[in-house]
């Protein structure tokens, strides 16, 4: 298949949006929008926040880049006085874990699956991007790691983190506050985009539908998901998105199947007619096409 091709392929065009990721932080603003329960939803650059707010103190799920820690905590600081406590990360991406250095040495407790803690202590190679990103120094690394599941009891909210593997990544957490019916998902889920699959840290689209499925399982229709990029979501939205990954997994493997380069299958345009509706943005069509082919061609 040649699919090592690909990563170059993707590099080239990616890398613009990697660039745009490294914007001009001054001028990036966090967003907050009210869950209930003392939960709330933050927006700013990189992934997708979730904040438990109570009694207990602050408990943050991921943090974003470092550059934009001093703004996050300004935006929980208007909602509370007291501290961040705990932050868990989702996954060990830049976007997502940018800011465990600042808030580990604020005190707060670094928490993450046992291969977030693994992949961070080592230089990462995410050929996709053409990125070798450091190892992270000592202050960001997860002090606490688990290996499937962990139960906390935090500001009255029951919070289970479940790894889901291999789907984003092979260190995927997806985090339920039980009397809240909050759900974040990581990058298990891109709510409205083309999602990123890292097949260099274990992603591949069989096992993002697979954890989909998992999610829609541990949700009703009244629970709140707050996906890894994009906007606040339902279950029929994830549901949706789970439909379209099925079609799109099914339509590239017939391709595979009747021994077409990677290549070969993107000038096919196997997606053209699926309705998908997700407009480009750090990926395009094309380059997701190469990433689920890279993704299936490892497994």
């Amino acid at each position: 298949m040649g699919w090592r091709r690909v990563a170059v392929c993707v590099a080239m065009a990616a890398m613009a949006g990697t660039a745009a990721l490294a914007q001009d932080f001054e001028n990036v603003e966090i967003t907050t929008t009210d869950l209930g329960n003392g939960l709330y939803m933050m927006v700013g650059q990189g992934g997708n926040l979730g904040v438990s707010i109570g009694v207990d103190g602050v408990f943050l799920i991921d943090d974003q880049y470092a550059p934009l820690s001093d703004k996050i905590n300004a935006a929980i600081a208007e909602l509370t006085d007291k501290p961040v406590s705990y932050v868990l990360n989702t996954h060990w991406h830049f976007d997502h874990t940018g800011g465990n250095e600042n808030f580990g040495k604020a005190g707060a407790v670094i928490m993450a699956h046992d291969n977030v803690r693994r992949r961070m202590s080592i230089d990462q190679v995410m050929e996709a991007l053409g990125r070798t990103q450091p190892a992270s120094p000592p202050d960001a690394l997860p002090v606490v790691t688990f290996s499937e599941n962990v139960t906390f009891h935090f500001n009255d909210q029951t919070v289970k983190a479940t790894h889901l593997a291999n789907a984003h990544t092979d260190g995927d957490a997806v985090i339920k506050f039980e009397e809240g019916n909050v759900v974040h998902t990581g990058d298990i889920y891109f709510n409205g985009l083309y999602p990123f699959i890292d097949f260099s840290s274990g992603g591949n689209v069989n096992g993002v539908i697979d954890a989909q499925n998992a999610i829609l399982e541990m949700s009703d229709d009244e629970t709140k998901i707050i996906p890894g990029h994009g906007p606040l979501a339902s279950k029929a939205d994830l549901a949706a998105t789970r439909d379209k990954l099925i079609q799109v997994r099914d339509a590239i493997k017939l391709l595979m199947d009747q021994g077409l380069s990677a290549e070969e299958i993107v000038a096919q345009k196997p997606l053209a007619n699926l309705g998908l509706g997700w407009p480009p943005g750090f990926i395009n069509q094309d380059q997701f096409v190469q990433l689920v082919v890279a993704g299936l061609a490892a497994q």
